[in-house]
Formats: structure tokens, C-alpha cells, sequence
């Protein structure tokens, strides 16, 4: 069977909503990584054959063929292809099974899967409100999917909440969970852990130019009795926005290969991918999806999750790793050990290749073999990818 290797992993450090990476446009924010990639293999950019970036709020800067643009604001000829995608929160994790498709087809060689999301300059839900305040249509789900499923809504707020109401999780639980979060970003960060993952942006502050390499959303002071006094989402609930992913700034990206651009070109891969896997399942509860998921790709892998040395579940909210971690039977040390979405921020359509470049360089610097990464994502729908650290 082919093969599909990453040979770079790289991301920016994550920007808080008008923080650091703000002043980037996302063209040029998603150019840097398309940069990075290649100057750090050192391929000839004409031979990448495309690229495919995820982006999930596509309006305003993200619209009209933001991979396109991206292209041309790189260091890329304008003979690369490129393609937009949108599976929501797994856009850029969907864009690395893509990439890895195509050159496991032999159908391409170089692929680069890469991810934006600007939530500073392209708001979340900005371009539903857009119409909504211009009274065109009645939004992106028909009365029919409503009345098929009982719903006035569609709310990943409310899917949050009903897992940790099926799951018995308390608002303690949920809070300690995310200063967990917290503590290991720090510690992570103060470690370097990141050092090789994240390409410098260079941002204008007051005291002149600076390179922007640390993520800003990670609390270093976090104490349980601050992230609990933040008000939930919904009266009686235990979800808020402590205990819940940061709107972000940033973009990601991976360069995946196949065996015959491993030896035209001389590189050597830091990963293989061992499985894809993308399955849905009920849209109202939402983000449950990892849990079959996961279930499924270990199947397909002839794998149990004792044989996963590390697993990055996105963090989008805190019963989401907790709930997988349950039904999975993994361990909790083996869980987002440098952190997560909730310290570290979810830049969307960004965080799929994000979670890859942290989930392969923490193999690598550990020694280990196996990497699991899932996340939930609008609809229903969860990605699966495990890699192996080579």
C-alpha cells in the first residue's frame, strides 16, 4: 500500500481576539506558514503540487479562494494550485486526510494541508449575522433539518452542556480540567516544547517590532477559584468561557509526501500516517462524534488505544477530551500533554494542522512511536488521523 509521510509541522503562536497576530491579514498570516514549510525542507516550491487550507468562517478577508490568495501572498509560484475547505472546527485536520490521499494515490507527490482563521478580523458567525441583518434568508438550516431532528437551533453551546449532563460532569470537574490546560501550556512554553513548531510573526507593538512566538491565551496566574468565578453560558449550566476553547488568531500547516518525493527530493520524514478516518454522527448533541470515531479508526488500525502514546483531543470544550477519555479508556497523562485549546486557543479552521504540528514534534521529543488526534466539529462530524513518529 502507499504511503503518506509529514516531513514539517509548523503553526504560529496563537494570537488572542485582538492581540498579536490581529494586524496580519489572513492572506498573509497562512503565507507565512506556506513559507516556513518550505524553507525549512528546503523543496523547490514549484514542485508542491497544492495546497489545501481549512478555514471555517469564510467571509470578508477569509472569502473568495483564501487558499488561493494565501498562495500568492507566499513565496510560492503562482503555479501552485490551491483549494478552500470547510469541515468546520476539523477543516485543516480534513485538509491533511486530503493531502494524504492524494499522495498515497500517486496522483500527486507534495501536498501541503494548512489552515487560517483570523476570529480577530473575520469575527465567529459574521457572516450569518451579515445576512441575518439584512434580512436575506433564514439562515443555513432549513426548517427542514429542524423538524427532522426537533430543534429551533443548532448549538455547540448546548451540545457542550448536554455531554456534561449525560456524563455527570460537575462544573468542578469541568474547571480543573481547564486549569490542568493551563498549567501544562505554561509549562510546556517555559520548556521550549514549542520552540521548534512555531514560526516567528514579526508585529508592530509600541516598543517597536517584536517577534510574536508564545501564545497569548495561556494563564501562567491560573487558580481554580478564578476560572471558577466566570459565569456560565446558561443558567443552571456548568459550561462557560473559562472552561471552553479562546477565540484565536493563527494558521497551520503540514507538508505530506508520498515515497517518490522522499527520494526526488532528498527528505526525511518525521511521521507517517498511519489512518484516516472521518464519521458523523447525531448533529444535536454534536460533539460527541470523537468517541465512535476514535472507536472506529483503532478498528480500521487493528490497534487498541493502549498501543496510542500520545492523543491531542481538541479541547473545544471541557467535557469533549473528558467524556473520550471515559469511553475511550485512555489515560489522562497521555492527553494534550502540552496543553490545549483551552490555554492555548482554537483558531478554527487552523486548529486541525495545529493540533498535527504539536502532536508530532511532542512524539519526536519524546521518543514515542504512536500519536491519536480527534476533534469535534459542527454537524455531527469527527476526524481521526494517528501518525506514526519515524
Amino acid at each position: 500500500m502507499a504511503e503518506a509521510y509529514i516531513v514539517e509541522a509548523v503553526r504560529t503562536a496563537g494570537g488572542r481576539r485582538n492581540g498579536k497576530a490581529a494586524g496580519w491579514h489572513p492572506n498573509d498570516l497562512a503565507a507565512q506558514v506556506l513559507n516556513a514549510l518550505v524553507d525549512r525542507t528546503g523543496v523547490d516550491p514549484a514542485a508542491i503540487d497544492d495546497v489545501v487550507m481549512g478555514c471555517v468562517t469564510q467571509g470578508g478577508e477569509q472569502s473568495t479562494a483564501l487558499g488561493r490568495n494565501a498562495v500568492l501572498a507566499s513565496k510560492l509560484p503562482q503555479s501552485v494550485p490551491a483549494v478552500t475547505i470547510d469541515r468546520q472546527c476539523g477543516s485543516s485536520q480534513q485538509a491533511i486526510q486530503f493531502a494524504a490521499q492524494a499522495v498515497m494515490s500517486g496522483t500527486q507527490d507534495m501536498v501541503i494541508a494548512s489552515g487560517v482563521e483570523s476570529m480577530t478580523r473575520a469575527p465567529m458567525f459574521s457572516t450569518i449575522a451579515l445576512y441575518a441583518q439584512a434580512g436575506l434568508g433564514s439562515g443555513p438550516i432549513s426548517q427542514t433539518v429542524k423538524d427532522r431532528y426537533g430543534v429551533k437551533e443548532f448549538s455547540q453551546f448546548r451540545g457542550a452542556q448536554m455531554i456534561a449532563d449525560k456524563y455527570g460532569f460537575s462544573r468542578e470537574t469541568l474547571d480543573r480540567y481547564a486549569l490542568e490546560s493551563h498549567r501544562r501550556a505554561a509549562a510546556a512554553t517555559e520548556a521550549g516544547a514549542f520552540d521548534a513548531e512555531i514560526v516567528p510573526l514579526e508585529v508592530e507593538t509600541s516598543e517597536g517590532t517584536q517577534l510574536h512566538v508564545r501564545d497569548e491565551g495561556i494563564r501562567y496566574d491560573a487558580t481554580l477559584e478564578a476560572i471558577g468565578s466566570v459565569k456560565t453560558l446558561e443558567e443552571g449550566g456548568v459550561i462557560t468561557a473559562a472552561n471552553a476553547s479562546q477565540i484565536c488568531d493563527g494558521a497551520s500547516g503540514v507538508l505530506i509526501v508520498n515515497e517518490r518525493a522522499l527520494k526526488t527530493h532528498g527528505l526525511t520524514p518525521l511521521a507517517r500516517i498511519h489512518n484516516l478516518t472521518v464519521t458523523a454522527g447525531d448533529p444535536v448533541i454534536m460533539l460527541e462524534e470523537p468517541i465512535p470515531a476514535t472507536r472506529h479508526a483503532l478498528a480500521r488500525a487493528g490497534m487498541s488505544i493502549g498501543d496510542i502514546d500520545l492523543y491531542e483531543v481538541n479541547e473545544a470544550f471541557a467535557p469533549v477530551p473528558l467524556a473520550w477519555l471515559r469511553e475511550i479508556g485512555g489515560d489522562p497523562a497521555r492527553l494534550n500533554v502540552n496543553g490545549g485549546a483551552i490555554a492555548l486557543g482554537h483558531p478554527l479552521g487552523a486548529s486541525g494542522t495545529k493540533l498535527m504540528a504539536t502532536l508530532v514534534h511532542a512524539l519526536r521529543a519524546r521518543g514515542l512511536r504512536y500519536g491519536l488526534q480527534t476533534m469535534c466539529e459542527g454537524g455531527g462530524i469527527a476526524n481521526v488521523t494517528i501518525v506514526e513518529r519515524l
